[in-house]
């Protein structure tokens, strides 16, 4: 958890770096990035779970012929 003091000093420490002026548009480009992350990732699990529903209702492949796998000697 991160707590307050320690997110006022990564701000402090990110206002020196990148200036004022910048600020505001590294603020939007992280918030574009972690929304565009947040859709991806709920696109990837909504696959998976029709293709695990889909893998439910098929009906089974047929299986191949049984081969008698002992020798007689």
């Amino acid at each position: 958890m991160v707590s307050v003091q320690s997110l006022g000093i990564v701000l402090l420490i990110a206002l020196v770096v990148f200036g004022p002026s910048k600020l505001p548009e590294i603020g939007k480009a992280l918030g574009k990035s972690i929304k565009e992350f947040k859709s991806n990732a709920a696109e990837d699990e909504t696959p998976a779970q029709q293709q695990q529903m889909t893998n439910v209702t098929e009906q089974p492949k047929e299986l191949p012929p049984k081969t008698d796998t002992t020798t007689k000697q």
